[in-house]
Protein backbone atom coordinates (compact mmCIF):
# COMPACT_ATOMS: atom_id res chain seq x y z
CA UNK A 1 0.00 0.00 0.00
CA UNK A 2 2.65 2.18 0.85
CA UNK A 3 4.67 1.55 -2.18
CA UNK A 4 1.35 2.22 -4.50
CA UNK A 5 0.36 5.41 -2.71
CA UNK A 6 3.78 6.71 -3.55
CA UNK A 7 3.35 5.74 -7.01
CA UNK A 8 0.41 7.66 -7.16
CA UNK A 9 1.74 10.89 -5.48
CA UNK A 10 3.79 10.91 -8.16
CA UNK A 11 1.38 10.64 -11.06
CA UNK A 12 -0.48 13.16 -9.78
CA UNK A 13 2.73 15.27 -9.42
CA UNK A 14 3.42 14.39 -13.19
CA UNK A 15 0.50 14.55 -13.97
CA UNK A 16 0.15 18.67 -13.08
CA UNK A 17 3.62 19.21 -14.84
CA UNK A 18 1.89 17.66 -17.99
CA UNK A 19 -0.75 19.39 -18.22
CA UNK A 20 0.85 22.66 -17.57
CA UNK A 21 3.53 22.35 -20.39
CA UNK A 22 1.27 21.15 -22.97
CA UNK A 23 -1.38 23.69 -21.95
CA UNK A 24 -3.59 21.49 -21.40
CA UNK A 25 -7.13 22.14 -18.50
CA UNK A 26 -9.46 19.77 -19.36
CA UNK A 27 -11.07 17.89 -16.99
CA UNK A 28 -11.79 18.77 -13.26
CA UNK A 29 -8.16 18.47 -12.30
CA UNK A 30 -7.25 20.64 -15.46
CA UNK A 31 -10.18 23.24 -14.07
CA UNK A 32 -8.05 23.05 -10.51
CA UNK A 33 -5.05 23.60 -12.08
CA UNK A 34 -5.74 26.61 -14.50
CA UNK A 35 -7.87 28.29 -11.11
CA UNK A 36 -4.43 27.77 -8.97
CA UNK A 37 -2.48 29.89 -11.61
CA UNK A 38 -5.38 32.68 -11.74
CA UNK A 39 -5.37 32.61 -8.48
CA UNK A 40 -1.94 33.01 -7.66
CA UNK A 41 -0.99 35.31 -10.59
CA UNK A 42 -4.49 37.60 -8.81
CA UNK A 43 -2.75 37.76 -5.04
CA UNK A 44 0.69 38.42 -6.74
CA UNK A 45 -1.28 41.14 -8.97
CA UNK A 46 -2.79 42.38 -5.86
CA UNK A 47 0.36 42.07 -3.83
CA UNK A 48 2.63 44.21 -6.70
CA UNK A 49 -0.28 46.98 -6.82
CA UNK A 50 -0.07 47.42 -3.15
CA UNK A 51 4.07 47.56 -1.88
CA UNK A 52 4.15 50.06 -5.65
CA UNK A 53 1.28 52.38 -3.97
CA UNK A 54 2.73 52.05 -0.77
CA UNK A 55 6.22 52.90 -1.84
CA UNK A 56 5.00 55.67 -3.94
CA UNK A 57 2.48 57.41 -1.24
CA UNK A 58 5.27 57.19 1.24
CA UNK A 59 7.83 59.21 -0.21
CA UNK A 60 5.21 61.63 -1.66
CA UNK A 61 3.46 62.12 1.60
CA UNK A 62 5.99 61.61 4.74
CA UNK A 63 5.60 59.78 7.70
CA UNK A 64 2.74 61.88 9.39
CA UNK A 65 0.88 62.51 6.49
CA UNK A 66 1.51 58.44 5.38
CA UNK A 67 0.45 57.32 8.69
CA UNK A 68 -2.46 59.27 8.34
CA UNK A 69 -3.36 57.86 5.41
CA UNK A 70 -3.26 53.97 6.81
CA UNK A 71 -4.82 54.99 10.01
CA UNK A 72 -7.97 56.22 7.32
CA UNK A 73 -7.77 53.27 5.65
CA UNK A 74 -6.94 51.03 8.57
CA UNK A 75 -10.78 52.07 10.06
CA UNK A 76 -12.60 52.01 6.45
CA UNK A 77 -11.53 48.28 5.95
CA UNK A 78 -12.78 47.44 9.65
CA UNK A 79 -16.19 48.82 7.83
CA UNK A 80 -16.07 47.24 5.06
CA UNK A 81 -16.43 44.03 7.72
CA UNK A 82 -19.84 45.07 7.81
CA UNK A 83 -20.74 44.94 3.90
CA UNK A 84 -18.63 41.94 2.95
CA UNK A 85 -19.30 39.64 6.52
CA UNK A 86 -19.89 36.26 4.82
CA UNK A 87 -21.51 36.44 1.83
CA UNK A 88 -18.81 36.37 -0.67
CA UNK A 89 -18.24 32.61 1.04
CA UNK A 90 -21.65 31.66 1.04
CA UNK A 91 -22.46 32.77 -2.22
CA UNK A 92 -19.35 30.97 -3.93
CA UNK A 93 -20.46 27.95 -1.53
CA UNK A 94 -24.30 27.32 -2.34
CA UNK A 95 -23.99 29.10 -5.99
CA UNK A 96 -21.35 26.44 -6.97
CA UNK A 97 -22.89 23.73 -5.40
CA UNK A 98 -26.33 24.22 -7.54
CA UNK A 99 -24.31 25.20 -10.91
CA UNK A 100 -23.04 21.49 -10.54
CA UNK A 101 -26.30 20.05 -10.14
CA UNK A 102 -27.31 22.14 -13.21
CA UNK A 103 -30.34 23.95 -10.89
CA UNK A 104 -30.19 27.24 -12.41
CA UNK A 105 -33.82 28.02 -10.86
CA UNK A 106 -31.95 27.04 -7.66
CA UNK A 107 -28.54 29.09 -8.57
CA UNK A 108 -30.77 31.79 -9.40
CA UNK A 109 -32.98 32.09 -6.03
CA UNK A 110 -29.09 31.49 -3.81
CA UNK A 111 -28.25 34.76 -5.96
CA UNK A 112 -31.14 37.13 -5.35
CA UNK A 113 -31.15 35.78 -1.58
CA UNK A 114 -27.60 36.98 -1.21
CA UNK A 115 -27.62 40.05 -3.28
CA UNK A 116 -30.67 41.62 -1.14
CA UNK A 117 -28.61 40.51 2.01
CA UNK A 118 -25.41 42.36 0.62
CA UNK A 119 -27.11 45.61 -0.51
CA UNK A 120 -28.74 45.87 2.93
CA UNK A 121 -25.01 45.50 5.07
CA UNK A 122 -23.41 47.46 1.97
CA UNK A 123 -26.49 50.51 3.23
CA UNK A 124 -25.70 49.74 6.98
CA UNK A 125 -21.81 49.95 6.80
CA UNK A 126 -21.89 53.25 5.02
CA UNK A 127 -24.88 54.69 7.35
CA UNK A 128 -22.63 53.60 10.67
CA UNK A 129 -19.24 54.53 9.25
CA UNK A 130 -20.88 58.24 8.20
CA UNK A 131 -22.54 58.41 11.91
CA UNK A 132 -19.48 57.46 13.69
CA UNK A 133 -16.92 59.56 11.84
CA UNK A 134 -16.88 62.63 14.18
CA UNK A 135 -16.33 60.33 17.26
CA UNK A 136 -13.74 58.20 15.82
CA UNK A 137 -11.64 61.05 13.85
CA UNK A 138 -11.94 64.19 16.55
CA UNK A 139 -13.01 62.74 20.21
CA UNK A 140 -11.06 58.97 19.56
CA UNK A 141 -8.14 59.06 17.38
CA UNK A 142 -8.28 63.27 17.70
CA UNK A 143 -6.63 62.94 14.24
CA UNK A 144 -7.77 65.15 10.64
CA UNK A 145 -9.19 62.07 8.98
CA UNK A 146 -12.74 63.08 9.31
CA UNK A 147 -13.22 64.08 5.39
CA UNK A 148 -11.13 60.89 4.56
CA UNK A 149 -13.56 58.40 6.82
CA UNK A 150 -16.35 60.54 4.52
CA UNK A 151 -14.98 59.24 1.43
CA UNK A 152 -14.66 56.23 2.52
CA UNK A 153 -17.79 55.38 1.76
CA UNK A 154 -17.62 55.30 -1.78
CA UNK A 155 -14.63 53.02 -1.17
CA UNK A 156 -17.23 50.66 0.57
CA UNK A 157 -20.02 50.89 -1.96
CA UNK A 158 -17.90 50.07 -4.95
CA UNK A 159 -16.02 47.58 -3.31
CA UNK A 160 -18.93 46.07 -2.52
CA UNK A 161 -20.23 45.91 -6.02
CA UNK A 162 -16.91 44.50 -7.28
CA UNK A 163 -16.25 41.82 -4.34
CA UNK A 164 -19.96 40.51 -5.17
CA UNK A 165 -19.62 40.53 -8.37
CA UNK A 166 -15.84 38.36 -8.06
CA UNK A 167 -17.59 36.20 -5.26
CA UNK A 168 -20.38 35.27 -8.40
CA UNK A 169 -17.84 34.50 -11.06
CA UNK A 170 -15.12 32.37 -8.57
CA UNK A 171 -18.54 29.72 -8.41
CA UNK A 172 -18.68 30.09 -12.27
CA UNK A 173 -14.89 29.37 -12.30
CA UNK A 174 -14.33 32.92 -14.30
CA UNK A 175 -10.68 33.36 -12.19
CA UNK A 176 -9.29 34.89 -15.16
CA UNK A 177 -12.03 37.66 -15.29
CA UNK A 178 -11.36 37.97 -11.37
CA UNK A 179 -7.52 38.34 -12.81
CA UNK A 180 -8.11 41.25 -15.59
CA UNK A 181 -10.21 42.89 -13.09
CA UNK A 182 -7.60 42.80 -10.61
CA UNK A 183 -5.09 44.27 -13.03
CA UNK A 184 -7.56 47.21 -13.97
CA UNK A 185 -8.08 48.07 -10.65
CA UNK A 186 -4.35 48.01 -9.77
CA UNK A 187 -3.36 50.56 -12.61
CA UNK A 188 -6.24 52.75 -11.89
CA UNK A 189 -5.55 52.90 -8.19
CA UNK A 190 -1.56 53.20 -8.73
CA UNK A 191 -2.26 56.21 -11.29
CA UNK A 192 -5.28 57.50 -10.12
CA UNK A 193 -4.37 57.99 -6.26
CA UNK A 194 -0.53 59.34 -6.04
CA UNK A 195 -1.96 61.84 -8.89
CA UNK A 196 -4.38 63.52 -6.30
CA UNK A 197 -1.88 63.59 -3.53
CA UNK A 198 0.53 65.36 -5.78
CA UNK A 199 -1.80 67.76 -6.75
CA UNK A 200 -3.23 68.28 -3.23
CA UNK A 201 0.24 69.21 -1.95
CA UNK A 202 0.71 71.38 -4.61
CA UNK A 203 -1.98 73.08 -3.77
CA UNK A 204 -1.30 73.71 -0.47
CA UNK A 205 -4.21 72.02 0.95
CA UNK A 206 -4.71 71.17 4.59
CA UNK A 207 -3.65 67.04 5.46
CA UNK A 208 -7.59 67.07 6.29
CA UNK A 209 -7.99 67.90 2.24
CA UNK A 210 -5.72 65.74 1.05
CA UNK A 211 -6.51 62.86 2.43
CA UNK A 212 -10.07 63.34 1.75
CA UNK A 213 -8.90 63.78 -2.19
CA UNK A 214 -6.51 60.59 -1.97
CA UNK A 215 -9.81 58.43 -0.64
CA UNK A 216 -12.05 60.19 -3.50
CA UNK A 217 -9.27 58.43 -6.09
CA UNK A 218 -9.78 55.42 -3.56
CA UNK A 219 -12.98 55.08 -4.29
CA UNK A 220 -13.08 56.14 -8.10
CA UNK A 221 -10.08 53.15 -8.57
CA UNK A 222 -12.90 50.70 -7.70
CA UNK A 223 -15.36 52.61 -9.57
CA UNK A 224 -13.65 51.87 -12.68
CA UNK A 225 -13.10 48.56 -11.48
CA UNK A 226 -17.24 48.19 -11.12
CA UNK A 227 -17.50 48.93 -14.70
CA UNK A 228 -15.27 46.87 -15.90
CA UNK A 229 -15.96 43.65 -14.01
CA UNK A 230 -20.21 44.79 -14.80
CA UNK A 231 -19.32 44.92 -18.52
CA UNK A 232 -16.78 41.88 -19.02
CA UNK A 233 -16.51 39.28 -17.25
CA UNK A 234 -19.95 39.38 -15.47
CA UNK A 235 -21.97 39.12 -18.80
CA UNK A 236 -21.22 35.60 -19.06
CA UNK A 237 -23.17 34.99 -16.01
CA UNK A 238 -26.00 36.51 -17.63
CA UNK A 239 -28.33 34.22 -16.63
CA UNK A 240 -28.90 35.13 -12.95
CA UNK A 241 -30.03 38.25 -13.74
CA UNK A 242 -33.48 37.00 -14.09
CA UNK A 243 -35.31 36.61 -11.19
CA UNK A 244 -35.49 33.42 -9.43
CA UNK A 245 -38.31 31.74 -6.78
CA UNK A 246 -37.69 32.82 -3.40
CA UNK A 247 -35.80 30.57 -1.04
CA UNK A 248 -37.98 27.94 0.43
CA UNK A 249 -37.71 27.77 4.57
CA UNK A 250 -35.28 25.21 4.09
CA UNK A 251 -32.71 26.16 1.76
CA UNK A 252 -33.24 29.69 3.87
CA UNK A 253 -32.11 28.38 7.45
CA UNK A 254 -29.15 26.32 5.74
CA UNK A 255 -27.88 30.01 4.00
CA UNK A 256 -28.11 31.75 7.22
CA UNK A 257 -26.51 29.00 9.32
CA UNK A 258 -23.86 29.24 7.09
CA UNK A 259 -23.58 33.07 7.02
CA UNK A 260 -22.89 33.60 10.52
CA UNK A 261 -20.60 30.88 10.51
CA UNK A 262 -18.77 32.47 7.71
CA UNK A 263 -18.71 35.52 9.12
CA UNK A 264 -17.88 35.11 12.49
CA UNK A 265 -14.39 33.66 10.45
CA UNK A 266 -14.40 36.84 8.85
CA UNK A 267 -15.18 39.56 11.25
CA UNK A 268 -11.87 37.53 13.84
CA UNK A 269 -9.53 37.73 10.68
CA UNK A 270 -10.16 41.70 9.72
CA UNK A 271 -10.08 42.36 13.82
CA UNK A 272 -7.02 40.10 14.28
CA UNK A 273 -5.48 42.29 10.54
CA UNK A 274 -6.00 45.97 11.79
CA UNK A 275 -6.44 46.19 15.62
CA UNK A 276 -2.79 47.12 16.29
CA UNK A 277 -3.33 50.20 13.22
CA UNK A 278 -6.87 51.28 15.15
CA UNK A 279 -5.07 51.11 18.89
CA UNK A 280 -2.24 52.96 17.78
CA UNK A 281 -3.98 55.27 16.09
CA UNK A 282 -5.50 56.72 19.66
CA UNK A 283 -2.20 56.75 21.74
CA UNK A 284 0.98 57.74 19.37
CA UNK A 285 1.06 60.62 17.06
CA UNK A 286 0.51 60.18 13.06
CA UNK A 287 4.35 60.13 11.76
CA UNK A 288 4.77 56.60 14.11
CA UNK A 289 1.84 55.26 12.58
CA UNK A 290 3.81 56.13 8.97
CA UNK A 291 7.16 53.83 10.37
CA UNK A 292 4.60 51.40 11.57
CA UNK A 293 2.63 50.93 8.04
CA UNK A 294 5.99 51.32 5.97
CA UNK A 295 7.92 48.01 8.04
CA UNK A 296 4.32 45.89 8.19
CA UNK A 297 3.76 46.77 4.56
CA UNK A 298 6.59 45.44 3.26
CA UNK A 299 6.68 42.03 5.40
CA UNK A 300 2.91 41.27 4.41
CA UNK A 301 3.61 41.64 0.82
CA UNK A 302 6.91 39.22 1.13
CA UNK A 303 4.98 37.11 3.21
CA UNK A 304 2.13 36.23 0.64
CA UNK A 305 4.15 35.73 -2.29
CA UNK A 306 6.74 33.48 -0.54
CA UNK A 307 3.61 31.60 1.15
CA UNK A 308 1.01 31.02 -2.32
CA UNK A 309 -1.12 29.30 -0.45
CA UNK A 310 -3.66 29.70 -3.35
CA UNK A 311 -2.09 27.39 -5.36
CA UNK A 312 -2.22 24.58 -2.87
CA UNK A 313 -5.60 24.61 -2.01
CA UNK A 314 -6.51 22.44 -5.65
CA UNK A 315 -3.96 19.67 -4.80
CA UNK A 316 -4.01 19.59 -1.49
CA UNK A 317 -7.52 18.62 -1.87
CA UNK A 318 -6.98 15.68 -4.07
CA UNK A 319 -4.64 14.51 -1.71
CA UNK A 320 -6.12 12.16 0.74
CA UNK A 321 -4.54 10.21 4.43
CA UNK A 322 -0.84 9.70 4.03
CA UNK A 323 -0.71 11.39 0.75
CA UNK A 324 -2.08 14.59 2.49
CA UNK A 325 0.41 14.26 5.28
CA UNK A 326 3.19 13.83 2.96
CA UNK A 327 2.43 16.67 0.72
CA UNK A 328 1.59 18.89 3.69
CA UNK A 329 5.34 17.85 5.53
CA UNK A 330 6.93 18.22 2.23
CA UNK A 331 5.83 21.79 1.67
CA UNK A 332 6.22 23.20 5.26
CA UNK A 333 9.60 22.26 4.65
CA UNK A 334 10.03 23.69 1.65
CA UNK A 335 8.41 27.01 3.46
CA UNK A 336 10.72 26.90 5.81
CA UNK A 337 13.26 26.79 4.22
CA UNK A 338 12.65 29.89 1.32
CA UNK A 339 10.95 31.98 4.38
CA UNK A 340 14.06 31.54 6.60
CA UNK A 341 16.21 32.95 3.52
CA UNK A 342 13.95 35.62 2.89
CA UNK A 343 13.79 36.30 7.00
CA UNK A 344 17.81 36.69 7.49
CA UNK A 345 18.18 38.32 4.09
CA UNK A 346 15.26 40.83 5.52
CA UNK A 347 16.90 41.09 8.77
CA UNK A 348 20.72 41.66 7.56
CA UNK A 349 19.48 44.25 5.07
CA UNK A 350 16.67 46.30 6.35
CA UNK A 351 18.25 49.62 7.02
CA UNK A 352 19.26 49.43 2.88
CA UNK A 353 15.79 48.43 2.15
CA UNK A 354 13.94 51.14 3.77
CA UNK A 355 16.52 53.60 2.67
CA UNK A 356 16.13 52.44 -0.80
CA UNK A 357 12.41 52.01 -0.85
CA UNK A 358 11.52 55.10 1.26
CA UNK A 359 14.07 57.27 2.08
CA UNK A 360 16.02 58.53 4.64
CA UNK A 361 13.00 60.30 6.35
CA UNK A 362 11.88 56.55 7.30
CA UNK A 363 14.74 55.30 9.35
CA UNK A 364 13.25 55.23 12.17
CA UNK A 365 11.11 51.77 10.47
CA UNK A 366 14.66 50.09 10.48
CA UNK A 367 14.02 48.25 13.57
CA UNK A 368 10.40 47.97 13.34
CA UNK A 369 11.28 46.10 9.78
CA UNK A 370 13.46 43.94 11.94
CA UNK A 371 10.95 42.68 14.33
CA UNK A 372 8.49 42.24 11.90
CA UNK A 373 10.90 40.50 10.02
CA UNK A 374 10.02 37.48 12.22
CA UNK A 375 6.41 37.42 10.60
CA UNK A 376 8.13 35.94 7.38
CA UNK A 377 8.70 33.07 9.10
CA UNK A 378 5.06 32.90 10.38
CA UNK A 379 2.51 33.89 7.85
CA UNK A 380 3.52 31.86 5.04
CA UNK A 381 3.52 28.82 7.42
CA UNK A 382 0.27 30.04 8.51
CA UNK A 383 -1.21 30.12 5.02
CA UNK A 384 0.00 26.43 4.37
CA UNK A 385 -1.83 25.05 7.48
CA UNK A 386 -4.91 27.20 7.04
CA UNK A 387 -5.16 25.16 3.47
CA UNK A 388 -4.38 22.04 5.35
CA UNK A 389 -7.47 22.16 7.31
CA UNK A 390 -9.60 23.63 4.63
CA UNK A 391 -8.97 20.37 2.40
CA UNK A 392 -9.63 17.99 5.64
CA UNK A 393 -13.03 20.00 5.62
CA UNK A 394 -12.19 21.11 9.02
CA UNK A 395 -12.50 25.22 8.50
CA UNK A 396 -14.77 25.57 12.34
CA UNK A 397 -10.74 24.52 13.77
CA UNK A 398 -9.69 27.90 11.91
CA UNK A 399 -12.36 30.10 13.55
CA UNK A 400 -12.08 28.87 17.10
CA UNK A 401 -7.70 29.31 16.38
CA UNK A 402 -9.00 32.92 15.21
CA UNK A 403 -11.33 34.00 17.48
CA UNK A 404 -8.73 32.66 19.86
CA UNK A 405 -5.66 34.60 18.59
CA UNK A 406 -7.86 37.93 18.12
CA UNK A 407 -8.97 38.30 21.52
CA UNK A 408 -5.08 38.01 22.76
CA UNK A 409 -4.15 39.92 19.98
CA UNK A 410 -6.55 42.92 21.03
CA UNK A 411 -5.36 42.51 25.09
CA UNK A 412 -1.61 42.16 24.42
CA UNK A 413 -1.84 45.61 21.80
CA UNK A 414 -4.16 47.22 24.44
CA UNK A 415 -1.95 46.63 27.41
CA UNK A 416 2.14 46.70 25.72
CA UNK A 417 0.55 50.25 24.25
CA UNK A 418 -0.68 51.90 26.88
CA UNK A 419 2.08 50.55 29.67
CA UNK A 420 4.87 51.46 27.27
CA UNK A 421 3.32 54.48 26.27
CA UNK A 422 5.07 56.58 29.43
CA UNK A 423 8.61 55.61 27.72
CA UNK A 424 7.35 57.36 24.25
CA UNK A 425 5.84 57.37 21.01
CA UNK A 426 8.54 54.79 19.40
CA UNK A 427 8.77 52.00 22.38
CA UNK A 428 4.93 52.36 22.64
CA UNK A 429 4.79 51.46 18.49
CA UNK A 430 7.62 48.50 19.30
CA UNK A 431 4.82 47.07 21.59
CA UNK A 432 2.29 46.94 19.02
CA UNK A 433 5.07 45.08 17.09
CA UNK A 434 5.80 42.76 19.69
CA UNK A 435 1.95 42.04 20.50
CA UNK A 436 0.84 41.29 16.57
CA UNK A 437 3.95 38.85 16.32
CA UNK A 438 2.80 36.98 19.42
CA UNK A 439 -0.54 36.65 18.71
CA UNK A 440 0.18 35.06 14.96
CA UNK A 441 3.09 32.92 16.46
CA UNK A 442 -0.13 31.54 19.08
CA UNK A 443 -2.10 31.16 15.87
CA UNK A 444 0.33 29.29 14.39
CA UNK A 445 1.16 27.19 17.47
CA UNK A 446 -2.20 26.34 17.64
CA UNK A 447 -2.53 25.08 14.20
CA UNK A 448 0.27 22.75 14.71
CA UNK A 449 -1.08 21.27 17.64
CA UNK A 450 -4.37 20.71 16.84
CA UNK A 451 -3.40 19.02 13.17
CA UNK A 452 -0.98 16.11 15.37
CA UNK A 453 -4.81 15.69 17.15
CA UNK A 454 -6.56 15.14 13.75
CA UNK A 455 -3.92 13.22 11.88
Amino acid sequence: MPEQNIIKEESDLSMILRKLRKRDFSGNSGIAIKNSIYQFSTQFTQRAGSIILTIILARILMPELFGLYNLALATIIVFTTISEFGVGTTLITFLSKSLERKNKNLAKSFFNHLKKIKIVLVGLSVLILLASTHFIADIYYQKPIFLALIAGSLYIIFLGIVSFIQSTLQAFNNFKGIFYNEIVFEISRVILIPLAAILALKSAMSNENILFYIFVAFGLSYFIASIFIIYFPYRKTNMLAKSGQELDKRHKKEVNKFFIGASTLILSGIFFGYIDKIILGRYVAGEFIGYYSAAFNLVGALSAVIGFSSVLLPIFSRLKNDQLERGMKKTVRLIFLISAIAFLFTLLLSSYIILILYGSAYNPAVGMLMVYSMLILILPLTGVYSVYFMSREKPQVLTILLVASTAINIILNYFLVTYLLRFGDLIATYGAIIAVVISNLIYLLGMIVWRKRIK
